[in-house]
């Protein structure tokens, strides 16, 4: 079957059990679940009048001191993060081989920056699968996927918004429907990628530690995992790596593809991601001026600068020369388990960069990282391309790459 093929029958399958009562449809020789998540760790968000860290037995006052007045910015959109639902119970999805076996291994997929589905991620995920007979978990960021509200979707609402935030910043680069809600959200609070992030941090641990209690319907409590990363997931993959909570990454290894670079690396500006003006904001906030902020701030100085270690470790990975040593020190202990597949005309996630962060400033760590040109017309956002011009180079470039990571997570 070509990817086209495969890609349109996966499609169609999800939307079935995405928005119908079923949870669990058959696809050929595989099964796709549907699962209940709540998050537990949705009180870190901006919004609470009052924090607490359980960790350390201490209160705060809501801190939040940055904040930028958008003239115009819609209530709908800019609604206090702890307060969105969806944000907070929310569905995510298995794909597994068809039998009655408990799983025993499991890959997680983690996806890219203001997505809202996970159409192009299901052949990933069914390929993956193929080649190393573990099970998909596709697990949705904070704020992403169906993890956000509908009307941030609305193509009638979003184009509104996007011509209002064009008139106010006449010089605004790549506005967009598809990018407004993410855009004025991040220029607004900056932080709110910080939190955000952390809180999906804890919620990948709520998962593993169910699982480990023997909580997962179908998932056995002695299973082990392996993640792929595509683009800012492999930022939330690196510091659930580096970080190693409780040793349960141990022997996870880590494909990372078109991504594992830091923040302050990354050129998001696209219609697809972020317009200009929100990527001025968030570089401003997380890169030029962030030790300054955190002074302003005693919730999240707490959770970075104190007695966090996956707060300490995120800290490292958004600016490229700040605590550069300590990054590349972890880094180096994990090198055999990354892996990288970086694209030529990469214009988001650039190849070199990829490099620069995984192999160290002094080319000193020895994470391997292969980078590809394909000989079709690409993008970051969509390196296979449905309905190409040249379906054959899709399907053969697209089996040489899955090719590539199973073989990453099928060697011991």
């Amino acid at each position: 079957m070509s990817y086209n093929q495969n890609y349109s029958k996966l499609e169609e399958a999800f939307l079935s059990i995405k928005s119908g009562d079923d949870k669990k449809i058959e696809i050929d020789n595989y099964e796709i679940y549907k699962y209940n998540f709540h998050s537990s760790f949705y009180n870190l968000l901006p919004g609470n009048e009052k924090y607490h860290c359980d960790k350390h037995d201490l209160n705060f006052d809501d801190t939040i001191s940055y904040y930028n007045q958008i003239e115009g910015i819609d209530k709908s959109v800019n609604k206090k993060d702890v307060s969105i639902k969806e944000n907070i119970d929310f569905n995510y999805y298995l794909l597994k081989a068809k039998n009655n076996k408990p799983v025993k291994k499991v890959t997680f997929i983690f996806h890219g920056l203001n997505e809202k589905n996970w159409d192009k991620y299901l052949p990933w995920g069914q390929a993956i699968s193929e080649r190393t007979q573990s099970t998909i978990v596709f697990f949705p960021i904070a704020f992403h996927m169906h993890r956000a509200p509908l009307e941030w979707s609305n193509m009638r609402k979003m184009y509104k918004l996007s011509e209002r935030r064009k008139e106010k910043y006449p010089n605004i680069i790549n506005s967009t429907l598809s990018n407004v809600a993410i855009s004025m959200r991040l220029h607004s609070m900056p932080q709110r990628m910080i939190w955000s992030g952390l809180q999906t941090y804890y919620d990948i641990i709520q998962f593993i530690e169910d699982c480990k209690n023997d909580h997962h319907e179908i998932i056995d409590k002695d299973f082990t995992f392996d993640i792929f990363a595509y683009s800012i997931g492999g930022f939330l993959a690196q510091i659930l790596k580096l970080s190693n909570f409780n040793n349960y990454f141990n022997k996870a290894k880590l494909c990372l593809f078109c991504g594992g670079v830091v923040i302050n690396r990354i050129s998001p500006v696209s219609k697809f991601i972020l317009d200009s003006e929100a990527n001025i904001a968030l570089y401003a906030y997380l890169a030029e001026h962030f030790d300054s902020f955190l002074k302003k701030d005693a919730f999240l100085n707490h959770y970075i600068k104190e007695d966090h270690f996956e707060g300490k470790v995120f800290h490292a990975m958004l600016e490229y020369q700040n605590m550069r040593e300590f990054r590349e020190s972890l880094l180096k202990k994990v090198e055999d388990d990354i892996y990288a597949i970086a694209l030529l005309k990469d214009k988001v996630i650039p190849s070199f960069e990829v490099f620069n962060t995984l192999q160290g400033a002094y080319r000193n760590i020895d994470i391997k990282v292969d980078e590809f040109d394909f000989s079709y017309r690409y993008s970051h956002e969509n390196p296979f391309p449905v309905n190409s011009n040249n379906p054959e180079l899709v399907d053969e470039n697209f089996n040489m790459i899955f090719d590539k990571v199973g073989n990453f997570f099928n060697k011991k």
